[in-house]
């Protein structure tokens, strides 16, 4: 349902982000690897519409539509641009999630979210402090709840820590339930989930 292709920016001698290809699909949570610095950002930003690359092209559903790939891929965890504020308490993430979301979002509204998580003790914790497989699984729970979303592309999920088969099983998950998953990271990604994820779903 989405391919990126050959996607670059910046100059082709000193690119910002390196050639870069992906695939997801409804069948399996996908991962790739992104080259550089700002490399996963950026090709998160390209994955989800947000971002037009210099060379290359994303497809979606084997159309190139840059508007339509807004609508349907929601960014989740994304540096800078869709990450929440290190000292934000939990809830009041949630809270802000839920008004993106178009939900009821008062306090007992994310209480009960976070209650049916199993995550309501860290409620008022900042979201630093939460455990990177239940920040991981929060943030993609949240983002799955928006009005039209198709897919998740999730951004370095490497760079909090904690054990690669937590984010492997989460991301399955939500593919399983209709709701397939992208994970783009640096070179730690491939490392630590190429035993986890089956081979095929990983971008070579």
């Amino acid at each position: 349902m989405l391919e990126i292709i050959a996607a670059a920016v910046g100059d082709e001698r000193t690119p910002a982000l390196p050639p870069f290809s992906a695939r997801l699909d409804a069948e399996r949570a996908g991962v790739a690897v992104a080259e550089g610095d700002r490399g996963p950002m950026l090709a998160s930003l390209i994955a989800a519409g947000r971002l037009v690359p210099d060379r290359g092209e994303v497809l979606l559903d084997g159309a190139a539509d840059a508007a339509a790939l807004r609508r349907a891929v929601a960014l989740v965890d994304t540096p800078v641009v869709a990450e929440p504020a290190p000292s934000l308490p939990v809830r009041s993430v949630v809270r802000e999630e839920l008004r993106f979301a178009g939900r009821p979002s008062r306090g007992g509204d994310a209480e009960a979210l976070l209650t049916a998580l199993d995550l309501d003790r860290w409620s008022r914790a900042p979201i630093l402090d939460l455990p990177p497989t239940d920040r991981i699984r929060l943030l993609l729970e949240l983002a799955a709840l928006r009005d039209g979303v198709r897919a998740l592309v999730l951004t370095s999920p490497e760079r909090h820590g904690g054990h690669a088969v937590g984010w492997r099983r989460i991301a399955e998950d939500l593919t399983a339930r209709g709701l397939p998953v992208l994970v783009i990271g640096g070179a730690a990604v491939r490392e630590s989930l190429s035993d986890a994820i089956p081979t095929g779903a990983i971008d070579r």
